[in-house]
């Protein structure tokens, strides 16, 4: 093989100059370097390389996609490189789904993993509150009876996704006939202040996607509400249960609403309804799939009746809000919170002291023979400043050595979102003076518990 070594090639008509033939293959040795000034180089539709090839642009040459590797291929970014979205850019992985403008979940407890009130409560029929899986809120009114149960999972899709709990409804007293104002509905909400993220009442409102697990027995059509219940408005999406007694992941979006800012504080905003019972009341009008003020008879329209029979049973969990629209393929990943930090922002809204046998609560000191004040710090800040005192199980003023007296009444004499000030009383005790120091404890052998509540 000879060598040429020329200072300059050009073409000997024309502007385009070919170097070899087809089939030929032309290599620049290692250590040298082909250098286009101000050129174009017109390449194969393949080309190969095992070494590096350096550029500081990579441009389509027609059109404005190009495709780097094909389907199957692996593209490695050495450690300590950077791929930067200079712009709005997409790709590389990285999409909307990427860029929550949430640290923390939205909804609170959606995973269904506090249950500071209990786990299990049985013959629930008629009113509304709080009695199992923190942030959960029930209303119910001639629509059967149910034991009520924070489920452990411990097999199929759900706990497959990451979800260790559920909630549970079993129906255990049927009403195949429901009354006009028959209801049973479950509801989280949150307040004002977290929900300046959807840009409600504004030009620019967020579309809202709500994504959760949910088992019924009954299948059919069921229907979950988004409502504002600062300007009582209010959109439904109704969904469906493909299959008995099976877990089933429902995506659903929920446009965003131009009309009706939420405004800032700590006043319930929003509140999600999940409908397990709807009487005619709810159903004799057109189901409201846009925003709009909430109308009674356009809210749950073609609900299937989840307590027509005893063998019925509703179960949720999973449940995420988020801001923008997604699909079931491209809903972020549910955002798990240790245990520790979900507990802490349930109990924004419940708090409670105690246990089983001689636990201390808090010191204080008597007043009298029949009454002690006492002072508690709270594990975290509470929504209210006037959260509501109470009291479960047994608890007792004791001085831990000459009396135990069971408490009979609280009442608070100072409140705020970080401590409080409350007094009890009990049965006369001639040994309590006033002014000795006293503790507020469970009793012996016994659960007892010291509430706070300040639930929206």
């Amino acid at each position: 093989m000879s060598t040429l070594n020329v200072d300059k090639v050009d073409p000997s008509t024309g502007t385009a100059l070919e170097i070899g033939s087809s089939g030929d293959t032309v290599t620049v040795p290692s250590g040298a370097t082909l250098t286009l000034t101000s050129a174009t180089l017109n390449l194969p539709t393949t080309i190969t390389s095992t070494t590096e090839v350096k550029t500081n642009k990579v441009s389509p040459a027609t059109g404005t996609d190009f495709a780097l590797g094909d389907s199957g291929d692996t593209f490695t970014v050495p450690s300590g490189a950077t791929i930067v979205n200079s712009g709005t850019a997409t790709g590389f992985g990285i999409t909307t789904a990427s860029f929550r403008p949430n640290v923390k979940p939205v909804i609170i407890n959606g995973d269904m993993g506090v249950a500071q009130r209990s786990t299990s409560v049985t013959g629930t029929s008629s009113g509304n509150g709080w009695t199992t899986v923190d942030r959960w809120r029930y209303w119910i009114g001639t629509a059967g009876t149910w034991t009520i149960t924070q489920e452990t999972l411990t097999a199929d899709e759900a706990f497959e996704d990451g979800f260790t709990y559920a909630w549970k409804w079993d129906c255990t007293t049927a009403n195949a006939s429901l009354s006009a104002g028959s209801y049973l509905s479950i509801n989280t909400s949150l307040e004002a202040q977290n929900c300046a993220l959807f840009k409600k009442g504004t030009s620019e409102a967020e579309v809202m996607t709500l994504a959760f697990w949910v088992k019924s027995t009954k299948t059919g059509t069921q229907i979950v509400n988004i409502y504002d219940a600062v300007n009582d408005r209010e959109i439904c999406q109704a969904y469906t249960i493909d299959a008995t007694n099976t877990w089933e992941k429902k995506v659903l979006t929920y446009p965003g609403d131009t009309s009706g800012p939420l405004g800032t504080g700590t006043t319930k905003a929003i509140e999600v309804k999940f409908w397990v019972v709807a009487g005619t009341n709810y159903t004799s009008g057109t189901l409201q799939t846009s925003w709009g003020g909430a109308t009674t008879a356009d809210g749950a329209v073609g609900q299937v009746n989840n307590a027509d029979s005893t063998s019925n049973n509703f179960h949720l969990t999973g449940v995420q809000l988020e801001v923008g629209s997604y699909t079931s393929s491209t809903i972020p990943s549910f955002q798990h919170e240790d245990y520790g930090s979900n507990l802490l922002r349930c109990q924004r809204f419940y708090q409670k002291f105690g246990g089983n046998g001689y636990e201390g609560i808090a010191t204080g000191r008597v007043q009298g023979a029949t009454a002690a004040i006492y002072s508690i710090v709270y594990n975290t800040a509470m929504k209210s400043d006037a959260p509501a005192i109470g009291e479960t199980g047994a608890l007792i003023n004791t001085d831990r050595a000459t009396f135990d007296k069971p408490v009979t009444g609280f009442s608070t004499t100072s409140t705020g979102i970080y401590s409080a000030f409350f007094t009890t009383t009990n049965a006369s005790e001639s040994l309590m003076d006033a002014g000795e120091a006293i503790i507020l404890a469970t009793d012996n052998g016994v659960d007892g518990w010291l509430t706070f509540d300040s639930e929206m």
